[in-house]
């Protein structure tokens, strides 16, 4: 009985795990407009009465498909982050990462919800909830970086962070509308000589090659 209950339990898992990878396919593909119920059981090739079996509503699976593409890239960002030590290594990180959110549509999924929000006012909190651990995730790497400095940095942390991610995200967005990534390039490459130009001045040490 209990090996039977696990595999159903188990099966349950990988239905709602198809679920979501074909709501964030819809979303990227359709928009937030276009992911009705039939449109996502269509992308994943499953009966539309699965969605609302397994999540109640078109609204809690499409948030389950912004937490998953959040999980995944959060774990990127730990991977690449975590590893700098300069604030120039910091950007570098940031610019690394941010190319790949693109690339991964993971920014698209995130636009396309935040549209929506224009339409269901209610999803606008559960979007903002669902940016909080970036915001304590910018505040444990600039603490990270700034503990390496010879003096202390002179502004709030909560506040800092705060700004790094609605500054890094009104990038991201904007580079996604626009469709060109160029002038948002340019804009990290100036963050990382004012950083290096930083570095010299404070003594830091220039940033390693990745891996190192």
């Amino acid at each position: 009985m209990e090996s039977r209950t696990s595999t159903t339990k188990a099966r349950g898992q990988e239905t709602r795990a198809r679920i979501v990878e074909a709501a964030i396919e819809t979303l990227k593909r359709e928009g937030f407009g276009g992911a009705s119920a039939r449109a996502i059981a269509r992308t994943g090739g499953f009966n539309q009465a699965l969605v609302f079996y397994h999540f109640g509503s078109v609204r809690d699976l499409l948030l389950a498909a912004l937490d998953e593409t959040s999980a995944r890239r959060m774990a990127r960002y730990r991977e690449v982050v975590d590893d700098a030590e300069t604030f120039q290594e910091l950007i570098a990180a940031a610019s690394e990462v941010y190319r790949e959110d693109l690339a991964s549509g993971h920014i698209k999924v995130l636009a396309e919800m935040i549209a929506g929000a224009s339409s269901i006012p209610e999803l606008g909190p559960e979007i903002v909830r669902r940016i909080e651990p970036w915001i304590d995730f910018a505040r444990d790497a600039v603490a990270r970086v700034s503990s390496t400095l010879p003096f202390p940095v002179p502004v709030p942390p909560e506040e800092t962070a705060f700004g790094i991610v609605a500054l890094f995200l009104g990038i991201e967005l904007l580079t996604h509308l626009e469709g060109d990534g160029t002038r948002s390039d340019r804009l990290f490459e100036l963050g990382s000589q004012l950083a290096a130009m930083a570095g010299l001045l404070t003594g830091a040490p220039p940033p390693r090659g990745r891996g190192e």
